[in-house]
C-alpha cells in the first residue's frame, strides 16, 4: 500500500515507521483467516487511492464491515471478497455496544451443561460470525432460547434464555471453528462434562492465541480425571467424571475462566494459577460468576 515501515534485522518490533506518505489501494489475499487484519487494511483502505480489496479464506467476523457502514461508508462484499474506496467521508452516528458474546461464553457454556440451571443473558450481540459457540452446544443438546432480536448500530442483538440439561459428545462441523474460535476453551470443557466423545479437528489456529489453548486445555481436563488427546489442529475429548484438582492457565484468560466453569462438575474444588489477565478482559468475571451461583473467589499474592 506504500507504506514505510522497518523493523528490526530479525523482523521483530520496535518497529519504525514513516508518515506522510501516500497509500494505494491493494487487492490481498490473507492466507489465514484473520479479522485483525482484514480491520486493518480496510481502515488503511479508508485513506489510501483507489480500491482497497481483502479476500479471506473463510468467514471472520465483520464488525467493522457494519460499524463502516453505520458510518454511511459504502462496503462492498462478493462472498468471502470485501471492498472499500479510499477517499470518503464518515458520518457522525450514536454506536451502541452490545454485550460480548465471546465474554457471555462461558456463563452460556456453565449454564447449559449445568442440569437444572436457568439463565438469562441480556442485549448479547448475536452477529452470525460469532455463534459458533450457540451452534455447537445446541448440537450437543443444549436447550437455548433466543427472542428480543433487533439491530443496535448495524449490530443484531438479542436476549438469551439457557436451560441446563446433559450434554452429548458430537464431531464439531468444521464450517462452525471459525465462528467459534474463541470459545473453545469453554466448550473443552463442556464436552468434558459430556456424555460420548467430541471431536475438534481444522483449529490450528488455536495453538497460537495468549497460549496453546490445545495443549493447555487437554493437560488442564487430564489434571481434572478427563480423557483429552491433542492434535495437530484439534482434540479428542471423552466425557466422563471431573475431579477436582489443580491446573494452570499459563496467563491465558480464557483458560482460566473457562476452569472456572468446570468447577460446576466436579466433585471437588479446582483451583486455577495464574489468572491475573482476567481483569484485562474481564475484570468483573468473579463477581458476576459469585452471583450466578458458582462457589468461586480469587486469592492474591501469588496464587490469585
Amino acid at each position: 500500500m506504500g507504506a514505510t515501515i522497518e523493523t528490526t534485522s530479525e523482523g521483530t518490533p520496535p518497529l519504525e515507521i514513516q508518515g506522510g506518505r501516500v497509500l494505494h489501494g491493494i487487492d490481498y489475499v490473507l492466507p489465514v483467516a484473520s479479522a485483525q487484519i482484514k480491520s486493518a487494511l480496510l481502515l488503511a483502505g479508508l485513506y489510501a487511492r483507489g480500491h482497497t480489496c481483502v479476500t479471506e479464506p473463510a468467514l471472520t467476523r465483520d464488525h467493522t464491515e457494519r460499524m463502516l457502514a453505520a458510518f454511511a461508508y459504502p462496503v462492498s462484499r462478493e462472498q468471502n471478497r470485501i471492498c472499500i474506496i479510499g477517499g470518503g467521508r464518515l458520518r457522525a452516528t450514536t454506536i451502541q455496544v452490545p454485550a460480548d458474546i465471546s465474554s457471555a461464553a462461558f456463563f452460556l457454556a456453565g449454564a447449559a451443561m449445568t442440569p437444572g440451571s436457568e439463565l438469562s443473558l441480556t442485549r448479547v450481540g448475536i452477529n452470525p460470525t460469532r455463534v459458533g459457540v450457540i451452534n455447537i452446544l445446541r448440537q450437543m443438546g443444549a436447550v437455548i432460547t433466543i427472542s428480543n432480536e433487533h439491530l443496535a448500530g448495524g449490530e443484531p442483538v438479542a436476549d438469551i434464555f439457557v436451560t441446563g440439561k446433559h450434554l452429548h459428545g458430537i464431531t464439531i462441523p468444521e464450517d462452525q471453528v471459525s465462528l467459534a474460535i474463541d470459545e473453545f476453551p469453554e466448550l473443552f470443557v463442556a464436552a468434558a462434562c459430556a456424555s460420548g466423545t467430541t471431536v475438534l479437528s481444522g483449529a490450528a489456529e488455536l495453538r497460537v492465541k495468549e497460549s496453546d489453548r490445545i495443549q493447555v486445555m487437554a493437560e488442564g481436563l487430564q489434571q481434572l480425571g478427563i480423557e483429552a488427546r491433542s492434535t495437530s489442529d484439534g482434540m479428542v475429548i471423552r466425557g466422563g467424571h471431573l475431579t477436582g484438582g489443580t491446573v494452570h492457565s499459563h496467563g491465558d484468560h480464557r483458560i482460566a475462566m473457562a476452569f472456572a466453569m468446570a468447577a460446576l462438575c466436579a466433585d471437588g474444588p479446582v483451583t486455577i494459577h495464574d489468572c491475573a489477565n482476567v481483569a484485562t478482559s474481564f475484570p468483573n468475571f468473579v463477581a458476576l460468576a459469585a452471583e450466578t451461583g458458582l462457589s468461586i473467589h480469587a486469592e492474591y499474592g501469588g496464587h490469585g
